[in-house]
Parts: C-alpha cells; sequence; structure tokens
C-alpha cells in the first residue's frame, strides 16, 4: 500500500462501465459505445476497465460480462480488463474458471477477477438465473475457495476446469459493506468498494480490511481500489445538468421501477416529490460532479480520508460524447 497518498496524480486511475443504455437508444449502441471508451481509456493511460454484472435492468447492457470483457480486451491493447464484478451467487464456480482462465489465455496478464457476494438483481430474476429464489450468500466463502482452487491442478478432484488450469487471473473480492472488507482481509486478497454505491461505508470498510488483512501468496500488504461516481465537464453547471439523470435512474431503481439512462431534459422535467428532491440531492452528494478544478478537490479528498491504492470512477451520463469528455478531463487532471 502507497503510504500518504493524497494526490490523484499519485494512484493508478481505472474506469467502471456497465454500459448504460440511454433512452432513445438501445443495448446494441450502449455496446459499441462501451467498445469506443474502452479504446479512449487506453490510449488515455487509464490502468483497468473493468464491466459490472446486472441483470433485467432496461438502463444497463453489461449483463454477459465475460463475454463483454472478451471483446473489450480483444478491442484494446494495454488495459487491464476484468469483472467489476462477477456476482458469485448467480453462477457456478466451475464455469466462472472456464470462462475466465479462458480470458486469461486469450489475454495473458491483462484480466482480473472481480467477485462480488451479492446477487445483484431482484429474487424472481435470480431465480431464473440459476433455477433458485434463494439469495443467502452464506455459503459464500465456501463457493469463492471452489471458484479460486479450479486455477490449480489437482489429481484428487473429480471435476476440473482445465482450461483454466495454470491462468489463474489476479481475483479481487468487491464490496459495499463490512463482510467483503474482512473476508478479503483475511484471504490476503485486493479489495475494491463501492463507494459511488455505498459512501456512508466506505470509511469503516476500507478500516476494517485493513485491520483484518493478512498477507499472502499474493499479496504482501493490503491493497484498497475505491469505485468513485465521477462525471467532469468545462464546469460545474454543465456537469450538474449532467448528471440529472443519473440521479433519476437510481431513484426510479429504489422505487423498484428501473428505466434507461433518462436525458438530462427529461430527469430537469421529471415532477419530483420533495422526498424524491432530498434522495436525489443526497445521491448526487455522495458523486463527485464538477468542473476538472470541483473534479480534483473531490477526489483529492476522498483519497485523503481514505489512502486508497487506485481509483476506479464511473461516469453515467446520456451521451457517449460526454461521458468520453468526462474521461479524457479526469485523466488530464491525473496527469496522464
Amino acid at each position: 500500500m502507497q503510504q500518504g497518498v493524497s494526490s490523484l496524480t499519485d494512484v493508478p486511475l481505472s474506469v467502471l462501465d456497465l454500459a448504460p443504455v440511454s433512452s432513445g437508444s438501445d443495448a446494441a449502441t450502449a455496446l459499441r459505445n462501451t467498445v469506443d471508451l474502452a479504446r479512449h481509456a487506453d490510449r488515455l493511460g487509464y490502468h483497468r476497465y473493468w464491466l459490472a454484472e446486472h441483470h433485467n435492468m432496461p438502463g444497463i447492457a453489461s449483463s454477459a460480462t465475460a463475454v463483454l470483457i472478451g471483446h473489450v480486451a480483444t478491442a484494446t491493447e494495454r488495459i487491464r480488463v476484468g469483472s467489476g464484478g462477477v456476482m458469485l451467487p448467480n453462477h457456478a464456480p466451475l464455469v466462472v474458471a472456464e470462462q475466465f482462465g479462458t480470458l486469461e489465455a486469450f489475454h495473458p496478464g491483462r484480466i482480473d477477477l472481480g467477485i462480488g457476494r451479492a446477487p445483484g438483481t431482484d429474487p424472481r430474476t435470480a431465480h431464473a438465473l440459476r433455477g433458485s429464489a434463494g439469495l443467502g450468500a452464506e455459503d459464500f466463502p465456501q463457493r469463492l475457495a471452489e471458484l479460486i482452487a479450479y486455477f490449480e491442478p489437482d489429481p484428487d478432484r473429480a471435476v476440473n476446469a482445465y482450461p483454466a488450469q495454470g491462468l489463474r487471473p489476479p481475483v479481487w473480492l468487491l464490496g459495499s459493506s463490512g463482510y467483503s472488507a474482512q473476508l478479503a482481509g483475511m484471504l490476503g486478497l485486493p479489495f475494491s468498494f463501492a463507494h459511488h454505491f455505498a459512501a456512508e461505508n466506505t470509511v469503516p470498510a476500507v478500516r476494517l480490511y485493513r485491520e483484518s488483512f493478512r498477507p499472502s501468496a499474493v499479496l504482501d500488504e493490503p491493497y484498497v481500489l475505491l469505485g468513485a461516481a465521477v462525471i467532469c465537464a468545462e464546469d460545474d453547471e454543465r456537469a450538474r445538468w449532467l448528471a440529472g439523470p443519473s440521479a433519476l435512474s437510481f431513484l426510479s431503481l429504489r422505487k423498484g421501477r428501473p428505466i434507461p439512462l433518462p436525458s438530462p431534459e427529461e430527469a430537469a422535467e421529471y415532477p419530483y416529490t420533495d422526498l424524491d428532491r432530498a434522495f436525489v440531492e443526497e445521491r448526487l452528494a455522495s458523486s463527485i460532479v464538477g468542473s476538472p478544478e470541483t473534479v480534483r478537490k473531490g477526489l483529492d479528498a476522498l483519497l485523503a480520508d481514505t489512502d486508497a491504492d487506485e481509483i476506479m470512477v464511473t461516469t453515467m451520463v446520456h451521451g457517449h460524447a460526454d461521458r468520453v469528455r468526462s474521461c479524457e478531463l479526469v485523466a488530464e487532471l491525473a496527469g496522464r
């Protein structure tokens, strides 16, 4: 871990992408935009490009995460590509090992396997994914151990993931609470915390991870990656205008009515209640939105609070050109 880090120029900078589907558009366009943004991130010097697994959401096209990772890795040259993350309750560990061993074979040294404990979806969708409505994650440590074991040969094991043997990519644990933080520490794995989703838990979870950390064969010291919602534009007013759709999309999700990512005009015209407005303001307060100088201050403050080793930005805006521009401005801030 880098000690005393307090500046964006001192840490690797990465991207988390959900392949947002904008209103008036479609999933095919969203996926093409993901590949285009990944190429920009690669050229701009970003360190990683992760894709998130979500299902049954009209505003997100990154559901077939392993497929998309392979496509993005093929379309780029240097940047690491991975999952942010694979939701392990939705998949057989054997299948995940086979998929990511294959990805590592095609793109050696460039694949990351980020693993999440939550199903990341509703009970009906979970049932459709794996034939069981149960969402309990109490067996997560055992399933994680099974997954990791498949990457190594075992002559006594009846079932093997042969394409994966000897091709284990770096395994990360993802989380938005203390459970995964503590487990990642105990296993000596790098930890990615979803600050963009659970900002109130960031500092306690990072502290718990470091307190729980035990050196392992893959990591001598704790390594913390923070996912942050970042929208950067030429000035604060423009950035807040672009941020309206993301806040409305999250509000709709919380109400159980997920929607495609609306336009700024649609977000501005939405009939918010007082409670809605309070929720939106709270959501924006946990995001880093503004001009380059505002975003610099926000990210530096986050680093000062957490001493994170890496920042991963996620930018949910309606227009693809605005997302690319935000990516460019943040890279400039980081001296890339």
